[in-house]
C-alpha cells in the first residue's frame, strides 16, 4: 500500500510524496522546492528513492538538484534536454517500478510538448499523478500545445478507471469550479461538488485528490461531447458548435478570458 501526502509549495503547488506503508521509503513527484520536501524527509526521517517530474516548468523542476545533493536518487521525467538532471527519460506506454508498484508513463502534450503523467492501476484504488494537464474542474493552459493534442491528451484520462485517484498540482479547485459553474449552471452534481470544495478550503484542507469519475460529471474540459457544454459554450461566444474539440478550443479560450 501506498500513502499519499501534499507537501504544499509556493502559493497554491503541491509537491505529492508517496510512501511504502510501514516503511520509510518515499517517492517526490515535480519538486518546484525543495525546502518543504527537505523539512518533512529530515523531521520524519524518511529515506528518498527516487524524483518524479511531468513537465519543465520551473514550478515542477526547480527543486531537483538541492534533493540530489541530499540523496543520489534516480529521476525519472520527459525526455527533454531541458530538464537537467533526469536519469531515466521516458516515453509513452514505459513502465517504470517505485516503491514495488509499477506505473505506466501516458505521454499528455498540450499543457507543454514534454509533458507525461504517471498511472498505476497495481494498487487497490488506481492512482494518476497529472501535473498541470489536468485539475479538478479544469485543465492547464495551452502554453506549447494545441487544442488538438490537449483535448487528445485529456481522453487518455477518460478511458482511465472512473475510480482513479487524480492528482493535480495546483490548488485551482475553486476558480476552476467558478468557471465551471458560469457554463453549466443548472449542473446539480456541479454544485454539489463547489459547496464541498468551499467547505474544505474554509477548513484548510486540499481539496485533491479528486477522481476522473467526478471530473466526468463537472470538469467542462472533459465535457466537450455534453449537450449542456456545448450549448454554453455556444451561447457565450454567439456560435453554433458541433465538433467537441472546436467546442473544447472554445471553452480554454473563455477559461482563459474569464
Amino acid at each position: 500500500m501506498l500513502t499519499v501526502v501534499p507537501i504544499p509549495a509556493f502559493n497554491d503547488n503541491y509537491i505529492w510524496m508517496l510512501q511504502r506503508q510501514g516503511t520509510r521509503r518515499v517517492v517526490v513527484v515535480d519538486p518546484g522546492q525543495a525546502e518543504p520536501v527537505l523539512k518533512q524527509l529530515q523531521s520524519q526521517q524518511l529515506k528518498l528513492e527516487a524524483i518524479l517530474i511531468t513537465h519543465h516548468h520551473r514550478d515542477h523542476v526547480g527543486g531537483i538538484q538541492t534533493l540530489l545533493d541530499f540523496a543520489q536518487v534516480p529521476v525519472y521525467g520527459p525526455d527533454n534536454p531541458a530538464i537537467e538532471n533526469i536519469t531515466h527519460p521516458l516515453h509513452e506506454g514505459a513502465c517504470l517500478t517505485v516503491l514495488d508498484e509499477i506505473f505506466q508513463v501516458l505521454e499528455v502534450p498540450g499543457h507543454t510538448l514534454d509533458h507525461i503523467a504517471y498511472f498505476s492501476e497495481s494498487i487497490a484504488q488506481p492512482l494518476l499523478f497529472c501535473g498541470d494537464s489536468l485539475f479538478s474542474g479544469g485543465c492547464g493552459r495551452l502554453f506549447e500545445g494545441s487544442a488538438e493534442q490537449m483535448f487528445d491528451s485529456l481522453n487518455k484520462y477518460l478511458r482511465l478507471n472512473s475510480e482513479t485517484l487524480v492528482y493535480p498540482t495546483h490548488e485551482y479547485t475553486l476558480a476552476n469550479l467558478k468557471f465551471a459553474s458560469a457554463v453549466e449552471p443548472c449542473n446539480v452534481a456541479l454544485q454539489e461538488y463547489q459547496a464541498r470544495c468551499i467547505s474544505q478550503r474554509e477548513a484548510d484542507q486540499p481539496t485533491l485528490p479528486t477522481t476522473i469519475g467526478i471530473e466526468m460529471t463537472i470538469n467542462p474540459f472533459l465535457r466537450s461531447s455534453e449537450p449542456a457544454v456545448t450549448q454554453g459554450v455556444g451561447k457565450h461566444f454567439g456560435m453554433s458548435l458541433l465538433d467537441p474539440v472546436a467546442v473544447f478550443r472554445q471553452t480554454r479560450l473563455w477559461k482563459d478570458q474569464f
